[in-house]
């Protein structure tokens, strides 16, 4: 697979509730940086962060609007949709990630905190 079939992939599990098959996307060392809240390395990290996040949606839908690739490294521009308590909540965000051995090794989100603290309800 190129790198962005990886990461399509990558998305495709996590929307569909696959976390474990989305993982093994991941090498062992992922830098998994939500830009304006902090980086988690490693895939326990990872799954740190997406499971309990997962745990309380009942769908999930990524919305690639745009998505390009250039060698190793994808670059996509997506809204991010999360059900939760019954309603859709909708992020804005610029995501890049690079691929390695058919594995990512980065995976970086951009997005606005303030957008994302609202969609939270805090």
């Amino acid at each position: 697979m190129t790198p962005g079939q990886i990461v399509s992939t990558f998305i495709a599990h996590i929307e569909s509730g696959a976390l474990d098959e989305a993982f093994a996307l991941l090498s062992d060392d992922v830098e998994y940086d939500n830009v304006p809240i902090g980086k988690n390395i490693g895939v326990d990290a990872v799954r740190g962060v997406l499971g309990p996040f997962s745990a309380m949606c009942t769908a999930i839908e990524w919305v690639v609007h745009v998505q390009v690739e250039q060698g190793e490294y994808v670059m996509n521009e997506r809204t991010d949709r999360f059900e939760i308590n019954g309603s859709w909540v909708e992020l804005p965000v610029a995501g890049l990630f690079r691929v390695v051995a058919g594995r990512i090794v980065l995976w970086r989100d951009y997005f606005d905190d303030a957008t994302f603290r609202k969609m939270l309800g805090g």
